[in-house]
């Protein structure tokens, strides 16, 4: 037998202990602390000392102290400690453990000793420091190990220790003392600005405190006006304002900031934008000026010129209230712009916007299909953006009853982008457009498809057209209840309102137990809002959620008689407890995640915003 293959037979034989030897103490490890979870201190306790001995681990130690201390054990544990203080005097948290256990036994000065020699004994080391105040922490003794940290800031001084002191301060709930340790941190690097946001945001939502967000306003206040130089403070401040929906100062800081560093206008863009998602037109329209106040040669002078114009559009078509005099103005603006920026691949979203302007709320529609046709000849733009205008120019064709020409456009942005959103939403379209002209059959045969999308929009819609025409089809089987409904559909989307809500009308009087019924209220309901009657659009959801609570249009009504109660209305308490019972009653809608978020908004919490990227990108 020769050496080398003895070599391999004592290594195989070596490791084969060795395992044995972790998978005895790892059944040890778990006998002992089942015997601690049961109370069983005393078994606990002989198996964490012989654990403790093989391994020399402080984690079994500390559990073997702990079981002693449960069984009153009080000079064992002192004997044991003094004998391991005597061994390992430069292991400061069994000085820690060593006062613990005067302390339980109400002798509080020998406790204090124990506790201030082990602080007298801190030298410049960061894992020690860390190490003894994480001991006192576990003990609770948070005033020892604050003096831990800052006797290590004397010592080391290159490391504050700020953001261990915030935890701490955190714990305590000392929120102010947090704040200060945060800012402290901040002003010595400010690359630490995203993880002191990420805090800060996980404190303001666990916190039940609602002093805190006032009080971490009040100290940058301070700060800036004690060093208005230092700038991570002003947009540390923004975040906060954003994080509580308060646009009004976040626009006030950041122009005050880009004034004073004599920026480009980025940061009011990125507000603008956070503004517009957060349906705060006002705020956004006045960011997007500001940064149009530059001049042509400013670098963002052109995106915030098309986003102006899209954040006024958005405040008209979401608001539902405007005059015919604002849209011809609106129209005008958009007229102008593209006359001094030109008609080009980076104003393509300008030419859709308008286009639509003209078709929907100006009925220029022969004007909007002139300008979105020649916009695709304009070099350069992305497919997307060409797939985009041809879904509009399918809308506005639809628009003017040419149903021929809709599908074309239709049709080939589904060929092009068969798997994309864009072409699902061109699939949908077309399918819908079936259904408006009688082909039932074909298009629920596309809506099948569809349910899969990726979109949750699309697929919900498609879901919902679909069981329009299963559950009629099935009932009614001339079709003729069906027809008349999905020709209401076709003149509401026309913008004829006056004829869908007399062939609605008819509808109910010819089919009055017809299971169309929720579906003729909500489409009715849909028409009053468009035409801004929101108390009688409010009515009819509020009929369809009371009456048809079990249908598939329950919870879509509920969640606009919500937003309308809120938004038009105004009665927020009304509003809420709509939002609350959206939350309870259907917990799998499409709507839960915004009405979460609303609701919490009404309720006065303070929302999470996308635009947690807002300054460390910049």
């Amino acid at each position: 037998m020769n050496s080398s293959f003895l070599k391999k037979i004592s290594g195989f034989i070596i490791f084969i202990l060795v395992a044995l030897i972790s998978f005895s103490q790892v059944n040890e490890s778990q006998l002992a602390l089942k015997y601690y979870q049961n109370k069983e201190f005393d078994k606990a306790a002989d198996v964490y000392l012989k654990l403790y001995e093989k391994q020399k681990s402080a984690y079994f130690y500390s559990y073997y102290i702990n079981c002693l201390l449960e069984l009153k054990d009080y000079e064992t544990a002192e004997k044991s400690l003094k004998k391991e203080i005597k061994k390992d005097p430069a292991n400061l948290s069994l000085y820690v453990d060593y006062g613990f256990v005067f302390k339980v036994q109400n002798y509080f000065a020998k406790a204090d000793e124990q506790f201030e020699t082990a602080i007298k004994n801190i030298y410049p080391d960061r894992q020690q420091i860390m190490n003894l105040a994480n001991a006192f922490i576990g003990k609770r003794e948070f005033d020892y190990a604050e003096m831990t940290y800052r006797k290590g800031q004397k010592l080391e001084k290159d490391y504050d220790y700020n953001m261990e002191l915030a935890n701490l301060y955190y714990i305590e709930r000392n929120y102010e003392a947090m704040i200060d340790e945060y800012l402290n941190l901040l002003e010595t690097d400010e690359n630490y600005i995203q993880t002191v946001q990420n805090r800060l945001q996980n404190v303001i939502y666990t916190s039940n405190d609602d002093s805190m967000l006032e009080i971490l306003k009040s100290s940058l206040i301070k700060r800036i006006q004690k060093s208005p130089d230092i700038s991570i403070f002003s947009e540390l401040l923004i975040w906060i304002y954003i994080q509580d929906n308060d646009f009004e100062n976040a626009l006030t800081y950041t122009i005050a900031i880009d004034k004073r560093k004599k920026e480009n206008g980025e940061r009011l863009i990125l507000l603008a934008r956070s503004a517009n998602t957060n349906e705060r037109f006002e705020i956004a329209i006045e960011a997007y000026k500001y940064v149009i106040s530059k001049g042509i040669d400013s670098e963002y002078y052109t995106d915030a010129k098309n986003e102006y114009l899209n954040s006024i559009y958005n405040k008209i078509t979401n608001s539902g209230i405007f005059t015919k005099i604002e849209i011809e103005d609106l129209e005008k603006s958009y007229l102008e712009t593209l006359d001094e920026l030109g008609k080009k691949s980076t104003t393509i979203s300008l030419i859709k916007e308008l286009a639509h302007l003209q078709g929907f709320y100006l009925h220029k529609v022969d004007s909007a299909i002139s300008l979105l046709e020649k916009s695709l000849e304009i070099p350069g733009v992305k497919p997307s953006n060409i797939s985009e205008c041809k879904i509009a120019l399918g809308d506005l064709y639809l628009l003017n009853n040419d149903v021929w020409a809709a599908t074309i456009f239709y049709g080939q942005v589904e060929k092009n982008d068969p798997n994309s959103l864009l072409g699902h939403e061109a699939k949908f379209k077309k399918a819908k457009l079936a259904y408006y002209v009688g082909d039932f059959q074909w298009a629920e045969a596309q809506l099948d498809v569809l349910k899969a999308s990726t979109s949750k929009l699309i697929s919900n819609d498609a879901f919902y057209l679909a069981s329009i025409i299963s559950d009629n089809l099935a009932l009614d089987t001339s079709e003729q209840a069906l027809k008349m409904y999905a020709r209401a559909d076709l003149l509401s989307f026309q913008r004829k309102d006056s004829l869908a809500m007399i062939t609605l009308d008819s509808l109910s009087e010819n089919f009055k137990t017809h299971s169309l019924a929720d579906d003729v209220l909500y489409l009715k309901a849909n028409i009053y809002t468009i035409s801004n009657n929101y108390l009688k659009a409010s009515e009819l959801y509020e009929k369809i959620y009371s009456d048809y609570s079990y249908d598939i249009l329950a919870d879509d009504a509920l969640y606009h008689l919500a937003i309308i109660t809120e938004e038009k209305i105004n009665d927020k308490e009304k509003a809420k407890q709509f939002y609350n019972d959206l939350l309870l009653k259907y917990p799998g809608s499409i709507f839960v995640s915004d009405s979460r978020q609303r609701y919490r908004k009404l309720r006065g919490d303070v929302l999470k915003k996308t635009e947690e990227k807002f300054f460390y990108d910049l």
